[in-house]
């Protein structure tokens, strides 16, 4: 299965991660919870974290990148998957977000854990508590090509599956998490400009 003329005319306009970003931010955020494959995402110009990664993967993959995807790991709270990518060695990421400091990162980040921590002091849940406690090591999607994950909505359980299964590396001890502090209600404030309220995470 490939990319029809239509698709691929939207797919080379998006020559950029900057450009890819915009096109991400521009989509609708889709509150629904099973994942889409990015060939639905063109069609329905909606996404959610998953969704928005697989497509950023995807599409960072036609600019010679390999598509890889993380998972962030929080307590209270959705994870979140990102894109990676990196340039003169260092890595950067593409994100759809219910929030807005939850979004894309310029590739200056030298390790995973240096990037993965820009995330921090933004991920929280509307206790003002900062979640986010751990990361996964990259998950490669050319694992998925034979099942046609770009354009097929049936092998992406298995991929949420496998990035789930991965093992995850903590980023605080025990006694930072306790010493954390609540978020302010400023940057609360600010991190929920164009917050979707039906998409955030209130509890199981």
């Amino acid at each position: 299965m490939t990319w029809t003329k239509a698709e691929l005319r939207v797919l080379r306009r998006l020559s950029t991660p900057e450009r890819i970003q915009r096109f991400l931010d521009e989509l609708a955020y889709r509150t629904e919870g099973e994942a889409v494959c990015p060939r639905q995402v063109l069609v329905e110009r909606r996404a959610h974290c998953l969704d928005g990664a697989l497509f950023g993967a995807a599409a960072l993959r036609r600019l010679g990148h390999p598509p890889l995807l993380l998972d962030l790991r929080a307590v209270r709270d959705d994870d979140h998957v990102l894109a990676l990518y990196r340039i003169d060695g260092c890595w950067g990421a593409l994100a759809k977000s219910n929030f807005v400091g939850l979004r894309s990162r310029e590739p200056v980040h030298r390790t995973l854990r240096e990037l993965v921590l820009s995330y921090f002091e933004l991920y929280f849940n509307l206790d003002g508590e900062k979640t986010l406690r751990a990361f996964s090591p990259p998950l490669s999607l050319r694992q998925f090509d034979r099942l046609g994950w770009e354009h097929r909505d049936e092998p992406l359980p298995l991929v949420a599956e496998r990035l789930d299964a991965l093992r995850h590396r903590r980023l605080l001890t025990r006694a930072q998490e306790r010493r954390l502090r609540a978020v302010d209600a400023r940057s609360m404030q600010g991190g929920m400009v164009g917050t979707v309220p039906e998409g955030v995470y209130r509890g199981a």
